[in-house]
């Protein structure tokens, strides 16, 4: 066991940005590089790592920018590039996203101050980015293939006093619960804004692009749970769409490219028109106009993916002149992974799509 610091800490970590430094120095999350030395402040926690989960945008990235001649997943550059981000980093933030994922792991040690509420032994599933959470790898991710998003590792994890974490549920596996914490954020916010609509007596119609995802389908069955009337999937391929019909997850399911004003807009319009509420659980780039043509005057947008352009988006919804409301999905609402996860054991088609694509990244590399 480390001997616990005695200087003063930030809850939020400041204390353990190393560049910038001084006058310059940023939140964690901003941060170029971090303090990840094992040894805790008063109001910390150690983790030890047992797996990472790469956000979905931040590992297309890094399978996109390593490729073999023939073309499939470089998976040993893609984990060279991990270590070296988080070597160089002491997080896991990629710089070209921005974004980082999460964990779970085992509380190590546990500062006396700490307002977390976790024992050393318990098993956690971390509930802030990795992007801002200083972190260090010992095992050279030896286990990991580097074609998949989960990544198997030993290392340490540090939580600051206004970290986030959830102990993991003794009923469901822990890669599952992890898939589901790892887009906890998605429906919770949805729920709340369907509910918004409800409140004042409307029934919103909702589209949802990237509906087979994790994200997606978690976001439609919050909508549902929260109210909402006709609900849209829209999905890039016949084998995804195949996937929802007949589940009740969406009324109806449309295939069309979200990167396409023109073709998805015809699209939704062809599946009863311009939506209520818009979610954007895509993770690539130029999804943003789409989904605004896509949204009837007076709508929400919410934005799920890490691929979000926020200025193409704002400047988009202004050149289109669309009356819209626009709102980022952060990752946290109050009570979002106990929510998350009584949506999964609820409800059996989101189950089952989770416990699949859980079978196929264990047994199939990408």
């Amino acid at each position: 066991m480390n001997h616990v610091r005695t200087t003063p800490s930030s809850p939020v970590g400041l204390h353990r940005v190393l560049e910038p430094a001084g006058e310059r120095i940023t939140l964690p999350q901003a941060a170029q590089r971090l303090d990840a030395t094992p040894q805790v402040w008063p109001d910390e926690v150690r983790i030890a790592v047992e797996t990472l989960n790469l956000d979905a945008a931040s590992y297309r990235q890094l399978a996109e920018a390593h490729r073999t001649p023939a073309g499939e997943v470089d998976g040993e550059a893609v984990r060279a590039a991990v270590l070296d981000i988080v070597g160089t980093r002491g997080k896991m933030q990629n710089p070209v996203t921005g974004s980082g994922g999460m964990l779970i792991g085992t509380v190590e040690e546990v500062g006396p101050d700490s307002p977390l509420g976790l024992v050393p032994g318990d098993r956690v599933a971390t509930l802030v980015s990795l992007s801002l959470t200083p972190l260090a790898l010992t095992d050279g991710l030896a286990r990991w293939d580097g074609r998949s998003e989960r990544v198997q590792a030993q290392g340490h994890a540090i939580l600051f006093g206004r970290s986030i974490a959830a102990k993991l549920p003794a009923d469901l596996d822990p890669e599952l619960a992890l898939m589901v914490m790892d887009v906890c954020g998605a429906p919770a916010l949805v729920a709340r804004v369907v509910r918004e609509y409800t409140d004042r007596g409307q029934i919103p119609s909702v589209l949802v692009l990237g509906g087979a995802g994790k994200s997606g389908s978690l976001s439609l069955a919050a909508a549902a749970d929260a109210g909402a009337g006709r609900r849209v999937a829209v999905v890039p391929f016949e084998a995804e769409a195949e996937q929802l019909r007949g589940t009740g997850l969406a009324d109806e399911v449309v295939i069309a490219d979200a990167r396409s004003p023109l073709g998805l807009s015809g699209a939704v319009e062809a599946a009863g028109g311009p939506a209520d509420i818009t979610v954007v659980c895509v993770d690539v780039p130029g999804c943003e106009q789409p989904a605004i043509l896509s949204t009837a005057q007076g709508g929400t947008v919410i934005f799920f993916s890490m691929a979000t352009n926020f200025a193409a988006a704002a400047l988009g919804a202004e050149g289109l002149a669309a009356d819209v409301r626009m709102l980022v999905g952060n990752g946290y609402v109050p009570g979002h992974a106990d929510y998350a996860l009584s949506l999964l054991r609820g409800n059996a088609a989101v189950r089952a799509l989770f416990e699949g694509r859980l079978a196929h990244e264990q047994t199939v590399t990408p």
